[in-house]
């Protein structure tokens, strides 16, 4: 970054600009700082570490977001002459293989050969009010929300709310696949009426009880198992599974877009397809 110089010091952000005026930078350290405040990743416990992962370049002005920090998207930041990746799901999971081998090592090599940063935030960006991958959905989906999944623990992501409108379990279905451009799978009646949702995004199917226990018609994630099926089906309560990388896209890219506004960074959302 030869061509950066100091311009000044803003709301305690070291800012950049490059000598023709296009584009703005800033300290990779300002930009962490900035992104763990607002998600407050320091209070929320979870099974990887939230924030920068990988240390790249200390001056961040492109970034690639996405859900997934895989050689794909990696391989795609490359071609972007990005200087970091912001992702949802990052690496260093709780009970994984510690060796530096395989597809890690390819990787962490990719990512470090480029000078590129991995930042990631887990469950932060699910719980996000604003940023959220929850909200977020919401939001594509039309979904009104009225509060917290658990009330009692807000530790737990997801939401509680209503549909857009009414619809028949057969209606909804069809309004998840136009909305999110995948088709979901449904356990239940197709003619029931839906009025009242719970969602988390991801593999969040073991709390398909919270909703059960709250009375909600029905609940919308990513994954579904066995017991899944089950209980939605012994207890009355629709079950929408709409995959996890499909209701996960929209955290990052939320993410992404505010600090291309906040920072007036070059920032670009690809998505890696994955049918699951």
């Amino acid at each position: 970054m030869s061509a950066l110089r100091n311009l000044s010091t803003i709301n305690e952000f070291t800012w950049y600009k490059l000598l023709d005026g296009r584009t703005m930078a800033v300290a990779r350290k300002e930009l962490i700082s900035h992104l763990d405040r607002i998600l407050q990743s320091k209070k929320i416990r979870d099974y990887c570490p939230n924030g920068l992962q990988v240390a790249g370049s200390e001056t961040i002005q492109k970034v690639v977001t996405g859900v997934t920090a895989s050689q794909g998207l990696i391989e795609a930041a490359i071609e972007e002459e990005a200087d970091a990746i912001l992702v949802h799901h990052g690496y260093f999971w709780k009970g994984e293989d510690e060796r530096v081998i395989g597809i890690k090592k390819e990787r962490l090599k990719a990512l470090l050969t480029h000078d590129i940063n991995l930042i990631a935030y887990h469950l932060p960006l699910d719980m996000h009010p604003v940023y959220g991958n929850n909200v977020q959905l919401a939001d594509v989906l039309g979904l009104q929300v009225d509060g917290p999944l658990d009330d009692e623990d807000l530790s737990v992501p997801g939401n509680v709310g209503r549909l857009p409108r009414p619809m028949t379990g057969g209606e909804f279905s069809a309004w998840i696949a136009q909305c999110l451009q995948r088709e979901p799978l449904h356990i239940g009646e197709s003619g029931d009426t839906i009025e009242t949702i719970a969602w988390c995004t991801g593999g969040a199917q073991g709390y398909l009880q919270k909703a059960v226990d709250a009375g909600i018609d029905a609940f919308l994630t990513g994954e579904i198992n066995e017991p899944a099926v089950h209980l939605a089906r012994e207890t009355g309560t629709h079950f929408f599974s709409a995959g996890h990388h499909a209701t996960e896209r929209y955290g990052a890219k939320a993410l992404g877009e505010y600090i291309a506004d906040e920072f007036d960074l070059d920032v670009t959302f690809i998505d890696i397809d994955n049918p699951v």
